[in-house]
């Protein structure tokens, strides 16, 4: 099973938190009771991608992560300051809520069943905390386009914070994050090479998150909005990009481009959609090897690991029978590697099963389906933009999966996405009626307006 407490120090039985840390979530959590509702968002971000995931407080059995105790703060807040005319959830629920809390929740059951343990129990707990209140608490936040500026300015700055450290790291071989504690002091090398990390758990989880970003940061600049600050998002998450030396990192932030370039495409994108499909099955037939495979020929670094992403995807298919109905805990005696399930669709599927797939699924496509039916639907120039730069974020999202499952602090930045998506569509396809107890006036009709006797009515 998914292994949270494996991946982010489950062996630890004592708190592992710096006093820096521990200063920082302190005046955080005063900023998250404190400031306007607007603004609470800022410190979330903040804390969750500046601070490594590994920092923690160990009490009763149970890790509290500084991400969970700001999520759990951030949603009472988020609950005590909401009005009696003002839903939690911007624009309402929608159907990508609905598959985010049956995937979860799917998931989470599937694996409590597989080991029919209480520390599985304790795990999964811990898994729908992490998710399902991660993204319920940004979408409670993240309520209008506004919202969706601000937070893309304060990533930003994150950004460039991380992409300093990465720096540093490449130049000096420490990681400045790992003084903290929680990662590694010194970054992995492979194949000769540096992959930096920063304050994520790993470099393919910090790169896909720089990557992804980069359609954000040239969305703040396409619309004028702190210009400054978006150059610098980009370089910075450029840096980030490559300093992972990672292919899935270069793949996604080329994947995000290459949806910012089929803007003029825009009103043709299913006949796109249907002629992708047609390639690949074509390929898939006259290829020796399935199509999937076509991953093992992709290292854009030079020490890339392209073949044990297709052999995942093809074992995967291989047993079928082994977890379509509530995963698995046999994958790693699938063949060599099998247990580092990096790829975000075959690591819902060993942990969920068959419906779990399909309803994570359901969030990607119900989600690009709210981007195109809000574009269609509204004229302004200024809007379509910012639409389509969110489905060229979302698409780069989609790249990446491919080659890493967002088992760290990654996971808020799509759950973040999902939340700009949510904020910026719901005001169009769901504009605000009138009350229904709402007092309509007729119009009165002076002298001069009435018929005239000689006028048929």
């Amino acid at each position: 099973m998914p292994d949270e407490h494996a991946r982010y120090g489950g062996g630890v039985t004592d708190s592992v938190i710096s006093p820096v840390v521990l200063v920082a979530l302190v005046v955080a959590l005063i900023l998250i009771l404190a400031l306007p509702k607007k603004k609470v968002l800022i410190p979330v971000l903040l804390m969750t991608f500046l601070v490594p995931l590994g920092q923690q407080l160990y009490f009763a059995g149970i890790h509290l992560f500084v991400l969970r105790i700001v999520i759990l703060v951030g949603l009472a807040r988020a609950l005590a300051t909401r009005s009696g005319t003002e839903r939690f959830l911007a624009g309402g629920w929608n159907s990508v809520d609905t598959a985010i809390l049956a995937c979860t929740l799917i998931e989470a059951t599937a694996v409590v069943s597989l080991y029919q343990e209480s520390q599985a129990l304790i795990n999964q707990i811990a898994f729908v905390w992490d998710w399902l209140g991660g993204y319920v608490l940004l979408r409670a936040l993240v309520r209008s386009e506004e919202d969706v500026y601000r937070a893309t300015k304060w990533l930003g700055i994150i950004v460039a914070v991380l992409g300093a450290g990465m720096i540093i790291e490449q130049v000096r071989l420490v990681n400045v994050f790992g003084l903290l504690g929680g990662v590694p002091l010194v970054p992995e090398i492979r194949d000769g090479k540096i992959r930096s990390q920063a304050a994520f758990s790993h470099s393919l989880t910090a790169g896909a998150f720089s990557a992804a970003s980069v359609p954000l940061f040239l969305l703040l600049w396409k619309n004028g909005r702190a210009k400054y600050l978006a150059a610098i998002g980009v370089i910075a998450a450029t840096i980030m990009t490559y300093a992972t030396q990672s292919s899935t990192s270069l793949l996604t932030y080329g994947g995000g481009l290459l949806g910012l370039f089929l803007w003029p495409m825009r009103k043709k994108m299913r006949m796109v959609r249907w002629g992708l499909l047609c390639g690949l099955v074509s390929l898939h037939l006259i290829m020796k090897a399935p199509v999937w495979f076509l991953i093992a020929r992709i290292d854009l670094t030079g020490s890339s690991s392209g073949y044990h992403r297709a052999e995942l995807i093809n074992e995967f298919i291989n047993h079928f029978s082994n977890w379509w109905l509530i995963g698995t805990r046999d994958a790693a005696s699938w063949g060599w590697d099998m247990w580092d399930a990096q790829n975000q669709f075959v690591n819902v599927g060993e942990s969920g099963g068959l419906v779990a797939i399909v309803f994570f699924v359901l969030i990607i496509s119900r989600s690009f389906a709210q981007i195109g039916d809000a574009r269609k639907r509204t004229d302004g120039r200024t809007k379509q933009w910012l639409l389509w730069f969110l489905g060229a974020a979302l698409f780069a999202n989609c790249v990446a999966f491919f080659g890493v499952n967002y088992f760290d602090q990654s996971r808020m930045a799509w759950f973040l996405l999902l939340a700009m998506i949510s904020a910026c569509t719901g005001p169009i396809l769901r504009p605000r009626r009138a009350p229904v107890n709402a007092v309509v006036s007729a119009p009165v009709l002076t002298s001069d307006e009435l018929p005239h006797p000689s006028v048929r009515l």
